[in-house]
């Protein structure tokens, strides 16, 4: 999956179903919101690095894939990088910031679960169309994207 000059990673759009309607899992680093992802390790797939990434940066191990294994690429940004997502529902939904051993801290500063419309609101172009899809994919409304 390593093409020259791209830094490969992969990541999870986490949905999780809750009385006021469908959520989305979104990780605060300084201002910046993302979903979780990481990079690719050696042998690893994008799939497997995808599920491990979700594990080391919130802590939920349940992941169903309910929509099958499609998934979506970022166009390149930020030197290179291009992120291969996929779509997952958590059951459970109780998300920690667990320390990273390599940095000492936690990556993320906050985590929230959020109606579409609010992920969407919060995000960059990039990652709302990540959010679109899968939004789609789940069979959810797809907000319109805020640029």
């Amino acid at each position: 999956m390593r093409s020259r000059g791209l830094k490969r990673g992969a990541g999870v759009v986490v949905i999780r179903d809750t009385a006021e309607g469908p959520r989305v899992l979104l990780l605060r680093a300084y201002r910046n919101w993302d979903l979780p992802k990481g990079r690719l390790e050696a042998g690893e797939t994008p799939l497997e690095a995808a599920i491990r990434e979700v594990r080391e940066e919130t802590g939920l191990s349940d992941l169903d894939f309910a929509w099958g294994d499609d998934s979506i690429e970022t166009e390149p940004y930020a030197g290179g990088k291009v992120v291969r997502f996929y779509v997952a529902r958590s059951p459970d939904g109780v998300v920690s910031l667990p320390i990273n051993p390599a940095l000492g801290r936690a990556e993320h500063h906050e985590f929230r679960w959020l109606a579409p419309d609010a992920a969407v609101a919060l995000t960059v172009p990039r990652l709302q169309r990540v959010l679109q899809w899968a939004f789609e994919r789940a069979g959810l409304g797809v907000p319109a994207a805020t640029s």
